[in-house]
């Protein structure tokens, strides 16, 4: 039994990231809008992370890699661009990162932040540092891409990437992809559209910055795998890399081309240039608090929400949800007699349920 066990064990095992930059204090928690923020990275000196007190290391170190990532994506230690990290310096770019929406350090944010910097945010419950960027678990990718895009290249780059109607290359082959211009949300898209967002809050700006998202993470491939695909169709259609080089040729040339620095690799959310000290990002608190062996229910405590997978000793998944900070119970009266895998993050314990 020993044996098995033990090889089943590495197929639900996701490895600590490896994160060269250091969770400190922040700095301007007297700054209006940043005071309600305790936890601090800066990136690259060019971006800048700040997060709630409950948010975890983890996924602070995470939003820090993959800026890092997007930043310098040959990860050498230097900035690909450095127009682009010029503009993020001069406008202060950064990301909030909070625990929850409604939260008090999102109400501050909010009602104080003046800057130019900000252009989207993150909540610790839409990310998972052990899938960067996968489309439904972690939007990591997708908020950072967003403000480094609308801070940066915009500005950068006007001629290319600006987000208004008729001004820029980008603007055009947006409306090649929705099929027309269209400045409000039509009843229908055209049939040969294949980017067709529906979201009546999002103005036509707003869709150029999404546009550029899809485009870009399309051809990293990190939206190449069927249940991705369907989830996305209704939003977007050129889910892969060889769809979208030849399903929008336009927009293909512009983030290829060499001029602007787009970067071309996948975050994998692993971020370490030589010389750089390393920091291995801890997974979140877990405790397994039993019993065990279980009848019909199991607790657990977490110190963040968090997604807990059960798996039977086939490595067949049984149970798997999102449960919240604190202690939960998990319902295994429906479970066989038998050995089982709980799963948070990379930790794992091992119960049997005997009724």
């Amino acid at each position: 039994m020993r044996a098995l066990i033990l090889f089943l064990l590495p197929a639900f095992l996701t490895a600590q990231n490896t994160v060269c930059f250091t969770v400190e204090t922040n700095p301007n928690s007297g700054t209006p809008g940043l005071s309600g923020f305790t936890k601090y990275v800066n990136v690259l000196d060019c971006f800048e992370i700040y997060a709630e007190s409950n948010v975890s290391d983890a996924k602070v170190l995470h939003a820090a890699a993959i800026a890092a990532e997007l930043l310098d994506n040959n990860e050498d230690g230097v900035v690909d661009d450095p127009l682009i990290k010029s503009q993020l310096q001069q406008d202060q770019a950064l990301m909030p990162v909070f625990a929850q929406e409604g939260s008090s350090a999102e109400e501050t944010f909010f009602d104080n932040y003046e800057g130019n910097g900000a252009s989207a945010v993150l909540y610790s419950t839409e990310m998972d540092p052990s899938q960067p960027g996968h489309w439904g678990d972690d939007a990591t990718v997708e908020e950072i891409m967003h403000t480094i895009n609308h801070v940066g290249h915009t500005n950068v780059y006007p001629s290319v990437f600006q987000t208004s109607p008729n001004s820029s290359e980008m603007s055009d082959a947006m409306d090649l992809a929705r099929g027309g211009q269209f400045l409000s949300i039509p009843a229908n898209y055209p049939e040969e559209a294949w980017y067709h967002y529906d979201d009546e809050t999002c103005d036509y700006d707003c869709m150029a910055i999404e546009y550029m998202y899809w485009s870009t993470v399309s051809f990293m491939g990190i939206l190449d795998d069927q249940n991705t695909c369907d989830g996305i169709a209704n939003e977007w259609e050129l889910c892969s890399p060889a769809l979208f080089e030849n399903g929008d040729t336009t927009m293909y040339q512009i983030l290829t081309n060499p001029a602007y620095k787009i970067p071309q690799n996948a975050p994998d959310g692993n971020y370490c240039p030589e010389g750089l000290g390393v920091q291995k990002s801890a997974p979140a608190t877990f405790e397994f608090l039993g019993p065990n062996p279980a009848v019909n229910q199991v607790k657990i405590n977490l110190n963040e929400n968090k997604r807990v997978s059960i798996y039977d000793f086939g490595g067949r998944l049984m149970v798997q949800d999102v449960y919240f900070q604190g202690v939960n119970v998990i319902d295994v009266s429906g479970l066989s007699n038998g050995l089982y895998f709980l799963k948070s993050g990379s930790v794992i314990e091992k119960f049997i349920v005997q009724h």
